[in-house]
């Protein structure tokens, strides 16, 4: 299976801030990770990736993409306000980390992000 996309310090965050049991969170970000994981090559043909690393791709995309990865994952919308935020809040650690962050803030006004796991 591919790395874990969501480091665990931003599970932490972001269950704090969410309405979901932060018990639930690491199992609604496995559930998206299936979806996501097996249209990697898609996402690197249709999405601007912002990040590659060894353990996470990062792309932007358009708003309301997390609706459709929802419904096919047939959560409800506090879960999937959880696993978005989780994912930009990757993002936002992701742009500290390599000197992006306003990059990541213009980023995230128009546009989503999402952390694909690669590697093994």
């Amino acid at each position: 299976m591919a790395g874990e996309p969501i480091e665990g310090q931003v599970l932490l965050l972001t269950a704090a801030k969410a309405s979901v049991p932060g018990t639930r969170l690491p199992d609604l970000i496995e559930r998206a990770q299936t979806v996501l994981g097996p249209e990697l090559e898609r996402y690197r043909r249709e999405f601007e990736r912002f990040h590659a690393g060894e353990d996470c791709e990062v792309f932007l995309a358009e708003w309301g993409h997390w609706d459709e990865i929802g419904a096919t994952l047939g959560v409800t919308d506090r879960e999937l306000s959880a696993i978005r935020r989780a994912h930009e809040e990757q993002l936002i650690r992701i742009g500290r980390r390599t000197d992006r962050e306003s990059e990541v803030e213009t980023a995230l006004e128009i546009r989503e992000a999402v952390v694909i796991g690669v590697g093994e």
